[in-house]
């Protein structure tokens, strides 16, 4: 027993530990070789070896557990000590991610659009000619296609100019009445500060029977909208052109960053140009094959609704990826 406990209080690890439990109490351990020779003693010697044995069992057993709850809390505070930390460093520095500022503009024009219970309708990218323009009173030679910069491929094929085909889709698809937003990216051929090939549009439309629809009600919506998106801002409406529309009218709001007093942004005149809007002209409806109806119609630019909102001076720094722009959001 003496050999057995000098083992056990110079082990030094549990795997040593484990060891010297299975030579004691194992089935070929020592004990077990020592109660089976109990067989060999003389009758009125059983009783006492029984006794001494399980005595000494009693005893090493302690002393194992022992042995092996110190040995196991020493080698967790080796590993605790080994992972530990500095708590007073500085932590690394975050990577999350985040919504690029077109995409959150965007997010927050559906957002309001969608608690008034406008759908969010979307359409394809590549588009016709009858969607695109004729259905929109814009007909072959019409001057005011000059104005789209229109990428073209063969079959009367082409990128969409505006997402105005979506509500031609859903008209074509759906009857009045109609309450809905077109959100999506539409292609024109042009590059400068302010313009880019590919942009994004929200374009609304409301359809209803002739006689429930206003002007006085559009106006109603967008100046809410407009106070949503830049806060205490004078709004004004000034008399426009648009094809499918009739009256049209665009859309000012005054200059946020001068307050209306006059500065390079807004060109001196204390106003910000930034939507376009009106009454839906009856030809449109013709095309769709709408009787008796009325509907106002209105649409923006995310790009330069971003801009305004996060003072970004050019127009193509939002299509670039650069870091020093993007990290800021």
């Amino acid at each position: 027993m003496t050999e057995w406990i000098e083992k056990i209080e110079k082990a030094d690890s549990p795997a040593k530990i484990e060891e010297i439990r299975v030579g004691v109490f194992g089935k070929k351990g020592v004990l077990a070789k020592a109660f089976s020779e109990m067989k060999n003693a003389a009758n009125e010697d059983k009783a006492k070896i029984a006794k001494e044995l399980n005595e000494q069992k009693a005893k090493l057993n302690t002393l194992l557990n022992e042995k092996k709850i110190i040995l196991e809390t020493a080698a967790l505070q080796e590993a605790m000590k080994a992972e530990g930390i500095d708590v007073s460093l500085f932590a690394p520095r975050s990577e999350a991610g985040g919504t690029h500022p077109v995409m959150d503009t965007m997010d927050r024009v559906i957002e309001y659009f969608s608690n008034l219970n406008f759908s969010v309708e979307t359409g394809p990218m590549v588009e016709d000619d009858f969607h695109n323009f004729e259905a929109l009173n814009l007909p072959k030679y019409h001057p005011a296609r000059d104005m789209q910069d229109t990428f073209y491929f063969k079959d009367e094929a082409l990128l969409r100019t505006h997402t105005s085909p979506v509500q031609i889709r859903t008209m074509l698809n759906t009857k009045p009445p109609i309450r809905m937003i077109a959100p999506g990216s539409v292609f024109r051929r042009d590059f400068d500060i302010t313009h880019t090939p590919m942009f994004h549009q929200i374009e609304g439309l409301l359809v209803d029977d002739k006689g429930k629809v206003s002007f006085a009600n559009l106006k109603f919506i967008l100046e809410g909208f407009l106070h949503h998106m830049f806060g205490d801002v004078e709004v004004r409406f000034r008399p426009s052109f648009f094809p499918f529309t009739e009256p049209s009218a665009e859309v000012d709001i005054s200059c946020i960053f001068c307050k209306g007093e006059g500065c390079r942004i807004c060109s001196k005149t204390g106003w910000l140009e930034v939507l376009g809007c009106g009454i839906v002209d009856p030809n449109v409806f013709d095309a769709v094959g709408y009787k008796d109806v009325s509907g106002y119609a209105f649409g923006l630019g995310i790009e330069r609704f971003a801009m305004l909102i996060h003072q970004i001076p050019d127009l193509r720094s939002l299509f670039e990826g650069d870091m020093r722009l993007l990290e800021q959001f």
